[in-house]
């Protein structure tokens, strides 16, 4: 799967030279972060206008319309993840009114779908990694700050300054008994 600044998406095989599908042409906003989920069987493209859009992957159509695109956040959405069965997803990014990780149920009518927002990371969230054995979501933002949420009770853990500039890059052990934070500097 690729994704470009021009906001295009296509999918190749190993294989074979020419693309399989389009899910997206040139003209859209620029990909922020896209993802398979755990079964393969869909695939996530976050922008920079704040859309997420979810696409079943065995598509037989050349340019096949998402089953599910929602604007998340107000500004962009610079990354998200698939949490459980995929029915789940978690999003990080830059809202208006500080609202900058949030919690999507993708089975319930877009105007309900917001489960959670978390008010926090000044100036946006720029990654998210999830630890499905702690059911924990780590965010790391643009002023450097880390983040650590309980997704069952919906909250706020630990917060604390990793870095002087912003986050871009959060790893996560298989064990998840460490995680590591890489940031602009």
């Amino acid at each position: 799967l690729t994704g470009a600044q021009d906001g295009s998406v296509r999918m190749f095989e190993w294989t074979r030279p020419q693309q399989l599908v389009c899910f997206r042409q040139a003209g859209n906003a620029r990909v922020t972060r896209m993802y398979f989920n755990a079964q393969g069987n869909k695939c996530g493209v976050a922008d920079g206008e704040g859309f997420l859009s979810i696409w079943q992957v065995n598509q037989t159509t050349s340019n096949p319309k998402p089953y599910l695109s929602w604007q998340c956040h107000s500004k962009t959405t610079s990354d998200f993840a698939f949490i459980t069965s995929s029915s789940l997803v978690a999003t990080s990014g830059q809202s208006n009114d500080n609202r900058n990780v949030c919690l999507w149920d993708t089975l319930v009518s877009s105007g309900n779908s917001l489960i959670h927002a978390f008010t926090c990371h000044d100036h946006g969230a720029t990654v998210l990694q999830y630890a499905p054995k702690h059911q924990l979501l780590i965010s790391g933002g643009r002023k450097g700050y880390i983040c650590i949420f309980d997704i069952r009770q919906r909250q706020i853990l630990f917060t604390f300054q990793a870095h002087e500039s912003a986050v871009k890059a959060l790893a996560l052990d298989t064990s998840e008994d460490y995680f590591v934070t890489g940031s602009a500097e």
